[in-house]
């Protein structure tokens, strides 16, 4: 089919407006399309702009009662467009100084660098969505805590958090035990903000970095040292993320610990926050600290595993999808079979915060005034301080207490009333030291029972008739347990020593 123009012209050459001396046929399918560009163009015009005003409207009133209800409220900055943050990184003085000695110490040209580090900052910046965040991941990690374990808060220490300054950058400093930290963390803190985590390159996969970007998180390679532009980069969204306000959740080891063990703390995403922190500025940082706890971690095995890597050689985590797969069909079968447990306790307690202000205030000296070397003796003492106060917040769950026990005395069974003995002074030993200890149903027994339960269901402990040992061929996960809560047994030791010294 084709639709017709007619025109006419006189002898002369001229047009005239009556009679038919020739015709223009055009496609009907071409008609068409002119057509729906015609209405896209005229809706997009007319009627998108109300559409895109009643949504951002409602956004806006979300954001409103959400900001009503938190007790951190979601600062502009992160519902900053994200396309604005990477524009504003990348007019940033120090980003453009950086990428002018970028080129001049590699010879390359200026363009080429400064679309490198605009790759980097595609790379770092988020793109925050509040409905993402509440509607969709704090659900997620509430119903995937519950489904795994009994979760439950240890010291909440709500007097101190409410004394924070409204107006104060929070930053929540956690041990790193399991990837499941991030779900715990993000259920338990949904009623009180948005949480902004710094993400390892391993979630850097296809949907899934999607996902966490809208969920808030930025982007951190682990291992670029040697690429000062990138560290630059990140180092100014850090910066600016810090100094407009929005709450963050860093894990100062770095990585998961592979032996149970605290980590000694990385400093860099720390100096990042604080090096040019103003002690007289309008916004103080404020440091959160929380312990978490599991009585089984899920990846425990492929840790213990990658703890034997050799000195100076890269761990491997092999992920195995017919172990994770066997898991599952095992869990389900359980389940079935009513014979399935969650995986114990998981607990969250929050430490006493540290603000920088004050920080600086009693030690009498200013980041900004001080040479690189003293800089970085400065944040190695204010990360060890951080990290003290990380482990004194870490809960004793039933596993660590039970794996501590049998360790002491692995070459001896132990009976049941020798384990409670044992495991009641314990308890009476950390709660003197201000440790929290979660006492299930507030019952002493019933701790012994379920941290037994977890250990025997696995084969990490043997039963021989009414005695209990060390299985000698996982005793490595057995530690890995212990050493959950063996800093707070060290510093209990410290202690002792003192008091008999004097």
């Amino acid at each position: 089919m084709n639709f017709c123009l007619a025109f006419g012209t006189t002898r002369e050459g001229r047009r005239y407006s009556g009679g038919i001396s020739g015709l223009i046929s055009l496609p009907i399918w071409f008609v068409v399309i002119v057509a729906i560009l015609a209405a896209i163009g005229l809706t997009d015009r007319l009627l998108m702009p109300g559409v895109r005003w009643f949504f951002r409207r409602r956004a806006n009133r979300a954001i409103e009662l959400l900001n009503n209800r938190l007790s951190l409220k979601i600062q502009p900055f992160k519902l900053t467009k994200r396309e604005g943050l990477i524009d504003a990184l990348m007019f940033d003085a120090e980003v453009i100084r950086a990428v002018e000695d970028e080129a001049a110490a590699s010879g390359t040209p200026g363009q080429v660098v400064l679309d490198r580090a605009r790759e980097y900052a595609n790379e770092v910046v988020p793109a925050f969505s509040h409905y993402t965040y509440f509607r969709i991941g704090t659900r997620l990690a509430r119903r995937l805590s519950q489904m795994l374990y009994r979760v439950r808060l240890g010291n909440s220490n709500d007097k101190a958090l409410a004394d924070i300054d409204p107006n104060s950058t929070v930053v929540f400093v956690m041990n790193h035990r399991s990837n499941m930290d991030y779900v715990l963390v993000t259920y338990m803190a949904a009623t009180s903000s948005a949480l902004s985590y710094a993400v390892g390159e391993w979630a850097r996969v296809w949907a899934l970095q999607s996902l966490i970007r809208a969920m808030g998180a930025y982007f951190v390679r682990r291992f670029s040292t040697g690429n000062a532009l990138y560290r630059k980069v990140l180092a100014r969204y850090v910066h600016m993320a810090t100094m407009a306000g929005v709450t963050q959740a860093v894990f100062p080891e770095g990585g998961l610990s592979r032996d149970g063990k605290l980590r000694p703390p990385k400093f860099g995403l720390l100096s990042y926050m604080v090096g040019g922190f103003d002690p007289e500025g309008p916004r103080d940082v404020v440091f959160v600290p929380v312990g978490l706890n599991y009585d089984r971690v899920l990846e425990d095995r492929v840790l213990t595993a990658a703890a034997q890597a050799r000195d100076g050689e890269k761990p491997k985590f092999r992920f195995n999808p017919g172990v994770l797969l066997k898991f599952i069909g095992r869990s389900i079968y359980q389940a079935f079979r009513g014979a399935w447990f969650r995986n114990g306790y998981a607990c969250v307690s929050f430490g006493k915060p540290v603000s920088m202000r004050q920080y600086l205030s009693e030690n009498k000296f200013d980041f900004r005034e001080m040479d690189e070397e003293r800089r970085y003796q400065e944040m190695e003492k204010l990360g060890s301080r951080l990290m003290n106060c990380v482990g004194q917040a870490v809960p004793a769950l039933p596993t660590s207490l039970i794996a501590t026990v049998l360790l002491a005395d692995e070459a001896v069974p132990l009976g049941p009333f020798q384990i409670k003995t044992r495991v009641f002074n314990l308890i009476n030993r950390l709660e003197e030291a201000g440790v929290y200890v979660h006492i299930p149903r507030n019952d002493h027994d019933y701790l012994v029972e379920v941290g037994l339960r977890m250990l025997t269901l696995r084969h990490l402990v043997l039963v021989a008739g009414e005695t209990y040992r060390v299985n000698p061929k996982e005793r490595d996960l057995v530690v890995y347990y212990a050493n959950a809560i063996s800093h707070q047994m060290a510093r209990i030791a410290d202690k002792n020593q003192t008091a008999n010294k004097t």
